[in-house]
Formats: structure tokens, C-alpha cells, sequence
């Protein structure tokens, strides 16, 4: 398995790079070999990369969503913690995500799994799987414990196996046919979560959820708002907008 270290710039920028005995080029920093560059740097430490002093941190989850490889946009912090916490997901749990992406919720799931976990992901795009699949690598060999994975390529609908899982969500460009399919997955008392760019795709969660059967326990968005401080002393809400990402569906299998 390979091994990865995190390092940040001065500025704040964070770098994921792999433990490699040979000349690789990492993205931003140049040509390097990173096994005999960071062999004596402990956490905590800075090291000079070509014209740049970069700390090296603990590989946590909020370091490697930031320095996470991207392609498909990612689930925000505020609406993976939604996930977690509405469907109650937790040690040993059997989740499914259908939509990986780029992984940033599947490092989340991940994280809160434990090793007796089981995550099960599904995504018909292999450009945006290979991307979401390399994040889970990395984030496999930093977790202290770390689920069972079971990647799956294709349409949910068409992919689903016959488990019962605690959980599912999905992030599909349409949802109907998934619900329809994932419903008669869920344990009892399991809950499925959807994500909608749109009110019109919210309304159509909403329907499919009924239509299969589960009650509809809330749906809606989820604003943040960052403060800082002013020059002059006190705190003021930060110049730029509210922080909507999607709309959050949550209904149960009663």
C-alpha cells in the first residue's frame, strides 16, 4: 500500500504526496524524490521544495479533503456532517453512495466507519471514479482504521446487490429510477439521503420517496456564514456569499 505525507505552504495551500523512492513529479512543487526529501522531516517540521518551505502536518480528514484531487464538484463539509448525523451512520454500518465523484463525502463516510464498516460506492463516469477511487487510497493508508470498500461501476439502478443497508445516498443527476431501486435495499428503520442541485429535483426526491413507500423526514438546504475579525476590533460577517450548496432530502424505511 502506498504512503502519503501532507504539507502545507506558508500560505495555506495543502499538498498530498506520496512516499516514493524515485524522481516523480508532484503537481505545484516540482520534480523530486519524496522518500529521501522527507525521510528525516517529522510533523511539524518544514522542508524547502525547489523556492517553497512547506510544513508537514498530520494526514487528518479536514488536510486531505483540502488537498483532496478534484474533478466532479465535491460534497461540502456542512452537508457530509448532515449525512452523517441525520442517518445516523456509525461504526460498523453498511453504507451506500451512489455518486462517488470525487470522493470528498466517501472520505467522510470513511472516516466515521471504523474498520468493521462497509462502504459501497457506485459511479457509471470511470473518469470521475479514477479520481474519487485515488482519494480513498490515500485516505485507506492515513486513517488510523479504515471500512471495507466495495467499488461499484454503473448506474445504481443497474448495480445494486442484495444487501440491506443501514444507509444510502445519492447524488445522481436523476434520482427517481435510484429510489425506486434502492428502497427495497434498506434495512428497516434504514435511511436513504438524496442531494438536489434544484428545487424541481428536491420535489422529485420527495415524490419517488413516497411513491417507494418511506416517510420523509425533512428536506431542505443548509446555509454557513463565516465571521472574522475587523480591523478596528469586533467581528463582522465575511464579504461573500451565504454558502448554499444543494438541497438535502432525508426520508426513512418505516
Amino acid at each position: 500500500m502506498a504512503e502519503w505525507a501532507v504539507l502545507q505552504e506558508n500560505e495555506g495551500r495543502i499538498h498530498i504526496v506520496e512516499i516514493k523512492d524515485d524522481m516523480v513529479k508532484n503537481k505545484g512543487l516540482g520534480v523530486f524524490n519524496s522518500a529521501t526529501l522527507l525521510a528525516d522531516i517529522s510533523i511539524g517540521e518544514e522542508v524547502l521544495i525547489g523556492q517553497k518551505y512547506l510544513t508537514r502536518l498530520p494526514a487528518r480528514l479536514p488536510e486531505l479533503v483540502a488537498g483532496m484531487a478534484r474533478r466532479a464538484q465535491t460534497i461540502s463539509a456542512k452537508d457530509a456532517g448532515a449525512f452523517i448525523t441525520r442517518l445516523g451512520i456509525g461504526e460498523g454500518d453498511l453504507v451506500l453512495e451512489a455518486g462517488l465523484g470525487s470522493g470528498g463525502l466517501s472520505l467522510h463516510l470513511a472516516r466515521v466507519l471504523g474498520s468493521n464498516g462497509h462502504l459501497m460506492t457506485v459511479e457509471p463516469r470511470e473518469e470521475h471514479a479514477e479520481i474519487g477511487l485515488l482519494n480513498l487510497e490515500r485516505a485507506s493508508s492515513c486513517f488510523p482504521s479504515f471500512p471495507k470498500h466495495t467499488h461499484l461501476s454503473g448506474m445504481v439502478e443497474d448495480v445494486i446487490p442484495d444487501e440491506k443497508f443501514d444507509a444510502i445516498i445519492l447524488d445522481l443527476p436523476d434520482h427517481t429510477p435510484a429510489i425506486s431501486a434502492c428502497a427495497e435495499r434498506l434495512a428497516f428503520g434504514g435511511r436513504i439521503a438524496c442531494y438536489a442541485p434544484s428545487s424541481s429535483q428536491l420535489e422529485k426526491c420527495w415524490i419517488a420517496c413516497e411513491d417507494s413507500g418511506l416517510n420523509v423526514e425533512w428536506a431542505g438546504e443548509l446555509m454557513e456564514r463565516e465571521w472574522g475579525r475587523t480591523s478596528r476590533g469586533g467581528m463582522r460577517p465575511v464579504n461573500g456569499p451565504f454558502g448554499h450548496t444543494a438541497f438535502l432530502l432525508f426520508a426513512k424505511k418505516v
